[in-house]
């Protein structure tokens, strides 16, 4: 057979060959190191490559620690499953929860026009309101959800700016123009539809004809300039979605997966260790998502023609029409909302109150509310799931005294805010496995001592200053997570950073929080995140587009963190001592690891 002909058939089985010849390539580890580090590493190792090649689902792979390590001998099962619903994983659940009742009700979507409307038509201003309203919905809502609503949002503006999208493609056709076919391919993705109006349709149509019949009195070279430029505002666009998106997420402990992983993985090893709540993180994080929006939104409208006079200058021209048009559009379908109903003020209220009360509960820099009750017994955890759970029972109607005593009045059944067949198909099961297998993995690696014996082979790294760390440490991860899912890089990674900074006798949370914030900035590749899948499989972006903006937006990402990490999060997490909780890891190595006496004469330096 042709070498062609056999390398397509072993790539249509490529992953029950990696599930088969992984366990077989990696059995030396279980023969070559001490034997209870050498079995934990041989699981973690195949869990791993599990997850980056996602030869199995990423939520089975998860689930391997309870069949793994018990057998081998590793941990017994009585402590493994446990991991598996934590209170991180309460707090998670009580995010997705409350996510999905603001998309029940719609009210991400008004918040979404809104902002839309305040900031303006401008290219870059509209590119400044997207990633803004991206960026805060996904603190709440998840990542995708966030962008696969704002994507239509986004086509609806830029027909209604740039006319129809094939129309626009035919005109920045050239002979020498290797840029006429950049955009190619249906969509693959089926995104929810703005609504639309017959009548608005008409209305555009018809102002479109009278732009065409002003465009005639150009040269074909000068439509084919403004067509070019309009086209790059419109991948501008849709680029900036899913970006911001992936940023938001960093700001809250509930935006995204990694940022609970470091806290369940904290609690494991540093039992004493309360620096990290939802409200010290809101007050590191937010002020960082802030500024990376700030940069990326610079970057991003030079690169795709937003920044010019007309940001602070107004143009009577055929663009300031088309800017008239995606105007009224947008003021059209905010009027079509309606006024606020009672569900959308009942879901406002719990949503603030949800925020306010996370926030407020124990922020460090204030005394919180938690100082009502016995000291460590109301987390994060009970104030989230008691929040969403008015929400079953709440009333969707605005309830009336005047209904029990009138006869006449409809007997309408009762509707809650959120019903739990809602909830439960709105909720990733599969993330909360990955979670729960990642905090598994994470205990194997405390108990069996395999975390220490890697940090012991870390020691040359103790050359390297802190703060370069920090950005090697963020650099290394971002361009990972570009080919892995950030759960599962943050998961495979955190230990050894852990455990690294215990080696080098740093502060832990001065490696740890870098490297789970890196691990949500994975902008380059279309397969690194589910918001850049969808906004690439919409068909108007090449991967070329993607890796020119990404590679800076890593740059700017990992810089940005440095700063951070070196101004605020220095002053907030007092990361220049070596912290008193930080001890105890090393007390329960020294059952486990030989090591121990060299770190223990490490840590009496301070």
């Amino acid at each position: 057979m042709k070498i062609s002909v056999v390398s397509k058939k072993l790539w249509s089985v490529h992953k029950q060959l990696v599930l088969l010849l992984t366990p077989l390539l990696f059995l030396p580890l279980l023969f070559t190191l001490p034997e209870k580090e050498g079995k934990c590493l041989y699981v973690v190792v195949l869990m791993a490559v599990f997850w980056c090649t996602e030869t199995l689902p990423l939520a089975v792979t998860a689930m391997l620690p309870v069949c793994l390590f018990p057998t081998l001998g590793i941990l017994p099962s009585k402590k493994i499953c446990p991991q598996y619903f934590l209170e991180t994983n309460f707090l998670f659940l009580s995010g997705l929860v409350m996510a999905s009742s603001i998309e029940e009700w719609g009210l991400h979507r008004r918040i979404a026009l809104k902002v839309l409307s305040i900031v303006g038509v401008k290219p870059a201003w509209l590119i400044l309101g997207m990633m803004m309203t991206s960026s805060f919905l996904s603190m709440w809502l998840s990542n995708t959800a966030t962008t696969a609503m704002m994507l239509p949002i986004a086509n609806a503006i830029l027909e209604s700016l740039f006319g129809d999208l094939e129309t626009l493609k035919e005109k920045c056709k050239c002979k020498d123009d290797p840029e006429g076919d950049i955009i190619n391919g249906q969509s693959t993705v089926k995104l929810h539809s703005l609504p639309s109006v017959p009548s608005e349709k008409q209305i555009l149509s018809i102002e479109g004809s009278d732009g065409m019949e002003q465009s005639d009195m150009r040269s074909s070279e000068e439509i084919r300039l403004e067509s070019q430029y309009q086209l790059k505002v419109w991948k501008g666009f849709l680029i900036c979605i899913p970006y911001a998106a992936s940023i938001g997420g960093t700001a809250t402990l509930t935006g995204t997966a990694p940022n609970l992983i470091l806290i369940g993985q904290l609690k494991s090893y540093f039992p004493d260790c309360d620096l990290i709540n939802f409200g010290s993180w809101f007050a590191f994080a937010f002020p960082l998502m802030l500024l990376f929006l700030f940069v990326g939104w610079i970057w991003i409208a030079f690169l795709y023609g937003g920044l010019n006079t007309r940001l602070c200058f107004k143009k009577h021209d055929r663009r300031a029409q088309a800017e008239a048009r995606a105007k009224a559009l947008i003021e059209e379908d905010y009027r079509k909302l309606g006024p606020i109903n009672f569900a959308e003020g009942a879901i406002s209220f719990f949503f603030v109150l949800f925020a306010v009360l996370l926030f407020t509960r124990d922020p460090k820099f204030v005394t919180g509310w938690s100082v009502l009750f016995k000291k460590g017994y109301v987390s994060d955890a009970v104030t989230g799931v008691i929040i969403v759970s008015i929400l079953f029972f709440f009333p969707s109607q605005k309830p009336s005294l005047s209904w029990w005593f009138d006869p006449q009045a409809p007997n309408t059944p009762y509707v809650p805010l959120l019903s739990w067949k809602k909830a439960q198909d709105s909720v990733p099961w599969n993330i909360i496995l990955l979670l729960g297998g990642g905090f598994a993995m994470a205990k194997a690696c405390e108990e069996s001592g395999l975390a220490s014996w890697i940090g012991g082979h870390l020691q040359p790294l103790a050359e390297v200053p802190p703060a370069a760390a920090v950005m090697l440490i963020t650099g290394f991860l971002a361009c990972f997570t570009e080919f892995a899912s950030n759960t599962a890089t943050i998961i495979i990674f955190l230990p050894v950073i852990a455990e690294l900074a215990i080696r080098v006798s740093v502060n832990p949370l001065y490696f740890m929080i870098p490297a789970t914030v890196g691990c949500s900035y994975a902008f380059m590749l279309p397969v690194s995140t589910p918001p850049n899948s969808i906004a690439f499989a919409s068909g108007h972006l090449m991967v070329k587009d993607m890796v020119k903006t990404g590679f800076v937006m890593n740059i700017l990402g990992v810089l940005c963190v440095a700063l951070a990490m070196n101004t605020w999060g220095v002053a907030m997490f007092n990361l220049n001592t070596y912290p008193e909780w930080a001890h105890p890891i090393n007390k329960s190595a020294a059952v486990t690891d030989v090591h121990f006496s060299s770190v223990q004469s490490l840590n009496a330096t301070h």
